[in-house]
């Protein structure tokens, strides 16, 4: 079920059998917020203390755009959702890196950008299109031993962490005013848009960060049809 296509009288079994809610995740929110926020207002509406409410596909709390947040049944379908394909949008900013790869933590080091030009952009990202090899950033919740990096990270703690095969569908630049960059990606599952980044800036002999992201596209769906938290929740009022 989708609550996009129609409106309908909300009953508990709406929820139960397995609905599909499209949310624009505002920035500063963790996915789990999200999902906590929904599952919280279908309880209190119905009485369900049971309900299952999940997120097909994490987004870093800096990051904005969609979510799909499935309820009862549908949860069964997350793995599903978070196998589609990804489209977002962002800014790098070229000169400067970070341990985490984003703005989520304090610049760690400059590099010069002088020497960057359109062409020399084009040629870095004509390298990153098709099967790529990508390492995930240290600040990631995937788990070595048991334990999300992102605490050993934290931690000042370093582990080598195995690059993994992702592909590159389409990558394009829609504004080059350097240090910053505005960029479309069309991605697998399990890109980090962090590291391609990063990646981008070492291919430059620079470095570079993740500025600001927004996910438009999982799959067939689309963040221009989705509701914002806020919303949702007066939507089931």
């Amino acid at each position: 079920m989708d609550p996009n296509a129609e409106e309908r009288p909300l009953t508990s079994q709406f929820f139960t059998e397995g609905a599909v809610l499209l949310v624009d995740k505002p920035q500063g929110w963790t996915s789990f917020d999200v999902v906590n926020k929904i599952r919280g207002k279908i309880r209190h509406l119905f009485q369900l203390k049971n309900i299952k409410v999940g997120h097909a596909g994490t987004l870093d709390p800096m990051a904005t755009g969609l979510l799909i947040v499935c309820t009862g049944k549908d949860t069964k379908r997350i793995n599903e959702y978070q196998d589609r394909p990804k489209e977002y949008t962002g800014t790098i900013t070229f000169g400067a890196t970070t341990p985490s790869y984003d703005a989520e933590t304090e610049i760690d080091a400059h590099y010069p950008i002088e020497h960057i030009t359109p062409e020399l952009l084009e040629q870095a990202r004509q390298k990153f299109l098709g099967e790529i090899e990508q390492v995930p950033p240290m600040f990631s919740a995937i788990k070595v031993d048991g334990q999300p990096l992102y605490k050993m990270a934290r931690k000042g703690e370093s582990i080598k962490v195995e690059a993994r095969k992702v592909h590159i569908y389409a990558m394009e630049f829609t504004r080059i005013e350097l240090p910053e960059v505005d960029f479309r990606v069309e991605c697998s599952k399990g890109t980090y848009i962090r590291s391609l980044a990063f990646d981008l800036g070492k291919v430059l002999k620079s470095g570079a960060y993740l500025s600001a992201l927004r996910r438009t596209k999982i799959g067939e769906f689309e963040v221009d049809k989705a509701k914002s938290v806020s919303e949702w929740v007066a939507w089931m009022d």
